[in-house]
């Protein structure tokens, strides 16, 4: 998986206004100012790709980018330091559950959560929705460079031991300013996006073609 081909396809209000054609997208929730756009930004290696703003809670809207072969990044709304009318913050979450209930093409989601502040109650929310749902979750503990490394792998460990109990859950150390955590990020977005039977089929197909 190419990401550093990422393309921005399309700002999605509605869920009837997202791509028709996903045949497989990953999900990057997270709370306004937990570092999802850079975290995006980071992942594929281009600066400008996702919007940054000084502001948290600029992203009002679900945002594709595609990867190539009809798969998708989405940035979805963020949460908590949003200054924005309780009607609009209302509208986000109606939407925000649709795509996520609804959503056919949704094979994972990824949780961004401040080191700093870990497990706040938007993502136990999420992560309470992702069990339910049976969705993989993956949690970037972001900003890991404003903590020491020795409290970061504490942290981390004791973020882990907290989630041991649940399938379908990973968790890494992440930062954008020390590139701490892409490739494993890429690994994991990857066995979501190209899961190991479709490539052993499209293996398979190949070396009948080459036979």
């Amino acid at each position: 998986m190419n990401f550093n081909q990422a393309q921005f396809v399309v700002s999605a209000a509605t869920l009837k206004a997202c791509p028709s054609n996903s045949v497989a997208e990953v999900a990057f929730a997270g709370r306004s100012n937990a570092g999802k756009s850079s975290a995006i930004n980071t992942i594929t290696g281009q600066n400008r790709l996702a919007r940054i703003s000084k502001t948290p809670g600029r992203t009002q809207l679900i945002n594709f980018f595609a990867l190539g072969e009809d798969r998708h990044l989405v940035d979805l709304p963020g949460y908590g330091f949003a200054k924005v009318p309780l009607a609009v913050r209302d509208k986000w979450q109606r939407e925000l559950e649709q795509y996520l209930r609804q959503r056919e093409a949704l094979a994972g989601l990824v949780l961004l959560s401040d080191i700093r502040h870990p497990l706040k109650e938007f993502d136990r929310m999420m992560i309470d929705w992702a069990v339910q749902s049976d969705l993989p979750m993956h949690i970037l503990l972001t900003k890991s460079d404003k903590l020491k490394r020795g409290a970061a792998q504490n942290t981390l460990l004791a973020v882990r031991n907290e989630l041991m109990s649940l399938d379908k859950l990973s968790v890494q150390l992440f930062s954008s300013v020390k590139n701490t955590g892409v490739e494993e990020a890429r690994i994991k977005l990857t066995q979501w996006l190209i899961p190991e039977d479709v490539i052993t089929d499209t293996d398979r197909i190949n070396e009948k073609a080459e036979g």
